[in-house]
């Protein structure tokens, strides 16, 4: 896909982090099924319901840019996948794994957060507000689910030394 200018620019980035938000929606089925943490499922849950909705709404800044819906493949979202996979694998003890999925969602809030921050910033420039508007309700929502994340890491590592 050729890109020659900012409203390009801003549709490949679109299209990336619509295909990026489906393969990590998919992923937190997974992380769901991994974790064994009551806090963290719940987290889990409510932020998979998030990412839905999150989904809805790129999918409608697709249409206020004129534009089919289309998701590429993220190689970026791959690899954070790939990653969170292969460390649940090689846990050995539930709280240990917990604490994996716990790091594997902290690292794709912080990807989601960025890709969602250079999109507005091209939102703005196009003098595109709602989409400007959808873009941020999603970002609050993956701020939200990180500093939750963060701050229940504590809690999760103290539960994995004790199960060592």
């Amino acid at each position: 896909m050729p890109i020659d200018n900012a409203q390009e620019k801003f549709v490949y980035g679109l299209s990336l982090l619509y295909g990026a938000e489906n393969q990590f929606l998919q992923a937190q089925q997974q992380m769901l099924d991994e974790a064994t943490d009551e806090e963290l499922k719940g987290l889990l849950r409510t932020h998979i319901d998030e990412s839905v909705q999150q989904v809805q709404n790129l999918g409608q800044v697709f249409g206020q840019m004129g534009q089919e819906v289309r998701g590429q493949t993220s190689e970026a979202a791959r690899g954070l996948v790939s990653d969170a996979q292969k460390s649940f694998k090689e846990a050995q003890a539930e709280p240990i794994r917990d604490t994996l999925v716990a790091d594997a969602q902290a690292k794709v809030e912080h990807f989601e957060i960025a890709c969602y921050r250079a999109l507005i910033v091209g939102a703005q420039q196009m003098g595109q507000e709602g989409a400007v508007n959808l873009l941020r309700q999603n970002l609050q929502q993956e701020e939200r689910t990180a500093q939750m994340i963060e701050q229940s890491a504590p809690k999760l590592v103290q539960k994995s030394m004790q199960a060592a």
